[in-house]
């Protein structure tokens, strides 16, 4: 149990017509530490905090002269950040709700005991405190325990559970402030990004030949999450595209006002980047099968945005094959949220039609992910993971995504939102190796006479089915990065890494890209 007093100096102000009878009230704060200054009326008040500066304000609504919610609105134009508690006779509904309205931490009602008051006060003034303490305590007793299950993570099931709690404690302890606990975090996030990556390496070859114990991956999703809910009702199939479990988290709270939210996980295949795993995702089929069967769609570029051109088509015929019949599809890719109007009427009137899907892409936080990179003010605002989950909220809360969403909830419609892959914080250059012809992306590379420096890296391999992608050119290696690195060329060292290094990257193998949220939202009644 944590006990908290007071820093010193906390001051609080109580006004009351009838304070000569709070007398036990106010020894009970003084004995706990606080300072308490007592005034029987709204005038006296005012002036006293023009004077001085309180912590907390304890208002009495019904007083002689000015009421308390006049005091308050005088108040509110002279300092409109000062705490404070409404206090009052009324048990009126307008009543507390236009103290509410107008801002106030809480709301008593007259008669209250000492210790209820005292509650009220520990909570506004101490709270932050007492959390911090909190979070501090429970992360120490959890520390060897988690270590452990670090240290033993041996199957999917292992590695999410390790990497989802991690996740959880990084944003619980950042909130808290508690930031010499946070490198503790880092250090064991660290010692899973290793041991995952060598996990991977072993396990994913098998997992391209569809072994038992392989987790699900992104062709999975459509045939078990979306057609088991196909029927007369529309459902929608949402992709925030480039979601990293953290960034979830930050977004969650909002959708759980219309949505209740059952959440699960997904492993992104590889390389984690849009043109494999997104299409992956719409298709039902790795790579090589759609390069297989529909050859004019992969030029083997890897541009993404001609490698990702066709996923309302793989969608309606992956449905089709799952299911037998023709499964009306509605599909959006989202950019800009300028279009907003448009695009939720676009929607509604595919609503129309029975039983249709209504896919949507969304591919701002991915666009914001590339985007940091090249812009130094994007880079500042969004410096790390925590202000990068702020940055999301901060889209979400005010985008088409999130207006959709409501409207879905508000109409009953069931949802699946998930993402095609997350992204990494990197800070490690690898160099590597290369002909002028190799890919350029930082985090995988394909190309012919290509190396990392140190091998311990990369994951490298020149059997295209250890990754299902299309046969390349003889002597073709397929380099995947570990770990937080990313690649640099010996020539442009400098170059790319004061450009790249802090950057949110994808293509690789971490906990971060590969294991991204799956959830099924049902509307709230």
């Amino acid at each position: 149990m944590i006990s908290q007093k007071p820093r010193p100096g906390k001051r609080i102000l109580w006004v009351d017509d009838e304070i000569g009878l709070l007398k036990p009230h106010l020894l009970f704060l003084q004995a706990r530490g606080y300072r308490v200054d007592a005034i029987s009326n709204g005038d006296d008040a005012l002036e006293l905090l023009q004077e001085n500066s309180y912590d907390l304000v304890l208002l009495d609504e019904q007083m002689p002269g000015r009421r308390g919610l006049e005091v308050l609105e005088i108040m509110r134009r002279h300092n409109p950040h000062q705490r404070v508690v409404m206090v009052t006779k009324s048990e009126e509904d307008h009543t507390m709700t236009e103290a509410i309205g107008r801002r106030v931490e809480d709301y008593l009602v007259k008669p209250t005991s000492p210790r209820q008051v005292l509650s009220v006060v520990t909570r506004i003034l101490e709270g932050s405190s007492i959390r911090q303490q909190q979070v501090a305590q429970d992360f120490a007793a959890r520390f060897g325990r988690l270590s452990m299950l670090q240290g033993d993570a041996d199957t999917p099931d292992d590695f999410v559970k390790v990497f989802t709690e991690l996740v959880d404690w990084h944003i619980r302890l950042e909130q808290a402030g508690e930031t010499g606990l946070l490198d503790t975090v880092r250090s064991i996030m660290d010692d899973l990004r290793r041991d995952f990556g060598t996990w991977v390496i072993r396990h994913y070859p098998s997992w391209m030949e569809d072994a038992e114990d392989r987790p699900r991956l992104s062709v999975d999703l459509v045939r078990e999450f979306l057609v088991p809910r196909l029927g007369s009702d529309p459902v929608y199939f949402v992709v925030l595209d480039c979601m990293r479990l953290d960034q979830w988290r930050a977004i969650s709270p909002l959708l759980a006002q219309y949505f209740d939210l059952e959440e699960t996980y997904h492993f992104s295949i590889l390389p984690t980047a849009t043109p494999y795993a997104r299409n992956a995702i719409f298709s039902g089929q790795y790579p090589d099968d759609i390069a297989k069967k529909r050859p004019e769609w992969w030029d083997a570029s890897d541009d993404e945005g001609s490698l990702n051109a066709f996923e309302d088509q793989l969608l309606i015929e992956q449905l089709k094959r799952l299911t037998g019949r023709d499964v009306p599809v509605h599909y959006e890719k989202i950019f800009s949220d300028r279009q907003g109007d448009q695009v939720r009427a676009r929607v509604n009137s595919a609503l129309k039609t029975p039983g249709v899907v209504i896919a949507l892409v969304f591919n701002f936080v991915d666009l914001m992910t590339h985007g940091r990179s090249e812009s130094p003010i994007l880079m500042e605002v969004a410096r790390d993971e925590a202000a990068l989950r702020d940055l999301t909220r901060a889209w979400f809360e005010r985008s088409t995504a999130f207006a959709v969403l409501k409207e879905a909830a508000l109409q009953g419609h069931k949802v699946i939102m998930t993402t095609d892959h997350g992204s990494i914080l990197c800070q490690h250059p690898s160099t590597v190796f290369a002909r002028r012809d190799a890919t350029k992306n930082l985090r995988y590379k394909f190309g012919q006479d290509l190396r990392a420096e140190i091998s311990t890296t990369a994951y490298s391999t020149r059997d295209e089915k250890h990754l299902r992608l299309p046969a390349g050119r003889l002597g073709m290696t397929y380099l995947i990065a570990l770990e937080d690195y990313f690649f640099v060329y010996p020539t442009k060292l400098r170059e790319y890494q004061a450009r790249y290094r802090n950057s949110f990257l994808h293509g690789g193998i971490s906990p971060e890209e590969m294991i991204v949220p799956l959830v099924s939202l049902s509307p709230r009644q």
